[in-house]
């Protein structure tokens, strides 16, 4: 199964139990006691919470993918596939580094390319570090929605 499909399940998943979870709260609320209506108004913030983190992730997803076929448009998409690899596939630490060195260059070189950015995300994410990726890969995102960056 495709992981944009995952995804949209997932989310409806979400979205059917944010719409359950937020009838709770309502019918708390109509108690009138003010125990319940506190209940209520708490148990409703969480649906908003939920799905405002649903939103935020799926709009990263969804401009990440687009940028990834711009990129393969322009053969621009990095090429690893050529980088040795442990038993477990994942790839070298030694080989990782010295990738993600280059692709930290690049960005150097050129650090209003969100190209570069991108590409620097997916050497982080190769290296393992998923937190640098997302928040590089966030800087990416800011960039391409640079009204320059639009197509």
């Amino acid at each position: 199964m495709k992981t944009r499909t995952v995804a949209f399940l997932i989310t409806a998943a979400l979205a059917v139990y944010f719409v359950l979870l937020g009838g709770r709260a309502f019918v708390l609320i109509g108690t009138g006691d003010p125990v319940g209506v506190g209940l209520g108004i708490g148990v409703l913030v969480l649906p908003l919470i939920g799905a405002w983190v649903a939103w935020t992730n799926l709009r990263f997803g969804f401009v990440t993918e687009r940028m990834a076929r711009r990129l393969a448009e322009e053969g621009g998409l990095p090429d690893t596939s050529s980088l040795p690899r442990r038993p477990s596939g994942r790839v070298d630490r030694d080989a990782a580094d010295a990738w993600f060195e280059e692709r930290r260059a690049e960005v150097e070189q050129s650090p209003e390319d969100w190209r570069r950015w991108f590409r620097l995300a997916q050497a982080y994410d190769l290296a393992g570090d998923r937190g640098r990726a997302r928040s590089t890969m966030r800087k990416a995102i800011e960039l391409f929605q640079l009204p320059t960056n639009r197509a």
